[in-house]
């Protein structure tokens, strides 16, 4: 099964969520049992040679690859979400948007200094929640291994915000 495959399951939505966009959806591939399964295994595959100390998925498209993915390799999935989602203590880091800022939260037990982590989304198009999550591991003593995503919107420019962090990518448009 082929990376041509996964990316012909994902579906083109026009003017979602606002006019203008054009919204990847990742529903049909997440229906399609064996090409979900494929799409773990390659995100496994591509992780696991970066040996991260665990897993670091975005709210909340990155929890449904984060989660499988860190099963595979046998090593600790944490969350990263909005504000006043986490039930314990968190720390956070606020990012710029494009009108306005958002931010970013783990628990503050998360992150043991010095491992390294893997972040996975579903996508990455401007860059900030990724770059706020990788800043946010960082912050807190531990190292990015890797950043990884189904979906690279390499025409917006966001892994350029990840610097010089290892990115992964399936499928780029």
């Amino acid at each position: 099964m082929s990376i041509d495959a996964i990316k012909d399951a994902i579906r083109d939505i026009p003017d979602f969520p606002k006019p203008g966009i054009l919204f990847k959806d990742i529903t049909p591939l997440l229906a399609d049992p064996t090409l979900f399964g494929r799409t773990i295994d390659m995100l496994a595959e591509r992780v696991g040679a970066h040996d991260p100390a665990g897993i670091v998925a975005i709210e909340s498209r990155g929890f449904l690859f984060g989660a499988p993915v860190a099963s595979k390799l046998g090593i600790p999935l944490q969350l990263a979400r909005k504000p006043g989602k986490l039930p314990y203590k968190t720390v956070g880091v606020t990012y710029d948007l494009e009108y306005g800022s958002d931010r970013m939260e783990l628990h503050t037990d998360a992150i043991e200094a010095g491992a390294s982590y893997a972040v996975i989304d579903d996508l990455i198009a401007t860059g900030g929640t990724a770059a706020a999550t990788a800043d946010l591991i960082e912050l807190q003593r531990g190292r990015v291994a890797c950043c990884a995503f189904v979906i690279e919107l390499s025409f917006l420019g966001g892994v350029q915000r990840l610097g010089s962090r290892p990115i992964e990518s399936l499928i780029r448009y």
